[in-house]
């Protein structure tokens, strides 16, 4: 139970960094980039993006 809800929390930060990344005014390259990183790492990805994408 405590994973499941573990998930869908890192699922929820995960959807609104993607979101963030696309409003974003970063060129569709870096986008993409952290896109990814975000979709095959997704928490550690979401704390690189956490920690260096947003200025």
């Amino acid at each position: 139970m405590e994973y499941g809800l573990l998930g869908f929390i890192v699922l929820v930060f995960d959807i609104f960094a993607i979101l963030k990344i696309v409003e974003s005014r970063a060129s569709t390259l870096k986008k993409l980039v952290w896109i990814l990183v975000i979709l095959f790492l997704p928490v550690i990805g979401l704390i690189v993006w956490w920690l260096a994408g947003p200025k």
